[in-house]
């Protein structure tokens, strides 16, 4: 079976259907209750084991989430097929005011967005600088044996090969918060491809597609040269090898727990709960970091907005305790407040 089917298959056999239970003293919530999701994969093996574990605690309902992308998801949300959603980007203004039931966006967990490689030898510890990894994803910098890329590595011996660049074929969270930190690092990359779910990227046969973060792990796994963006829990989960990268006080941090709590620790919440850390501060701090966020209506069904608030308890609380082994971020304190007195709006 190909890397990318079994990576697929490991994936997705972690995403279970819950049977969830409200408790015996609220009857109106121990009926049967079907929930779908849809949308990032970025956050989906930690999601998936919040429902496994919320299930072994509850039972009465089924929660069914689908990875698709936070594009996706967050259209399935606007187009109401959805119970809720998922995304890496939050919503725009613009989407929300396209749900009459009102928006509750919640902050869920954070993560990293690390550049897994792949190169003969399997070197570890590859350094690039904050004026390489732009022009690399830009399409300036082309062979691995670039002088800037060695200048930075002198012990490594980098092979003179193409640089394949592996990126989202799909509408995506993980694009999003990638090219905007891109583009606030690096003025060229801004003017040549700037940021969103999607961009143009440059067109070239070395840069290709692969869809939602497994497929792009499994690409990157399979294809030597091979560079591409993926979240940090995927990097730990299939033991890629990543680039440490350069950050704003000129250190060199490579993705894990210490440095992505730094890293967020910079980030500035607005009442409706969205916000972004492009570059992060301080000496510690791993350079790409985001929240990501669960997308809930306000007006809900009486029956499915009891359990999801219940849900969002147990995974600000509760869940939050396995995220670091599964490679995400734990909320802050303050933010877990905010989202908790925040899920009271679901109805």
């Amino acid at each position: 079976m190909p890397l990318f089917a079994r990576l697929t298959r490991a994936l997705t056999a972690l995403c279970v259907i819950g049977a969830v239970a409200v408790g015996t003293a609220q009857p109106s919530r121990a009926q049967e209750v079907r929930m779908v999701g849809s949308g990032a994969s970025f956050p989906f093996p930690l999601y998936s084991a919040w429902f496994k574990d919320f299930s072994k605690k509850t039972a009465g309902v089924t929660i069914d989430y689908q990875a698709k992308g936070s594009g996706a998801g967050i259209q399935d949300f606007i187009n109401k097929t959805v119970d809720f959603a998922a995304s890496d980007a939050a919503m725009k203004d613009e989407e929300i005011a396209k749900v009459d039931s009102g928006v509750v966006l919640l902050p869920m967990t954070g993560g990293e967005i690390v550049l897994a490689y792949n190169l003969p030898g399997s070197p570890k510890g590859l350094k690039l600088p904050r004026d390489v990894y732009p022009d690399i994803f830009g399409g300036a910098i082309t062979k691995w044996n670039d002088p800037r890329i060695q200048a930075a590595n002198p012990d490594i011996k980098l092979p003179d090969m193409p640089i394949t660049v592996v990126r989202r074929s799909d509408s995506s969270g993980t694009t999003f918060v990638f090219t905007k930190h891109l583009s606030a690092v690096s003025p060229s990359f801004k003017e040549k491809i700037g940021s969103g779910t999607t961009v143009q990227w440059p067109t070239s046969d070395k840069f290709v597609a692969a869809p939602k973060n497994d497929g792009v792990t499994a690409t990157i796994k399979q294809t030597p040269g091979a560079i591409g963006y993926i979240e940090y829990g995927y990097a730990k989960l299939t033991k890629a090898e990543t680039a440490l990268l350069q950050n704003k006080s000129g250190n060199f941090i490579a993705g894990g727990d210490e440095t992505g709590v730094a890293a967020l620790a910079a980030a500035k919440l607005g009442p409706d709960l969205r916000g972004w850390v492009e570059d992060p501060d301080g000496a510690d701090a791993y350079p790409i970091v985001t929240f990501t966020w669960m997308l809930f209506y306000k007006d809900q069904d009486d029956k499915k907005a009891a359990v999801l608030r219940d849900f969002v308890k147990y995974a600000a609380t509760e869940g939050q305790k396995i995220s670091t082994s599964m490679g995400y971020i734990p909320l802050p304190e303050n933010v877990v407040e905010n989202v908790l007195a925040a899920s009271q709006q679901i109805q």
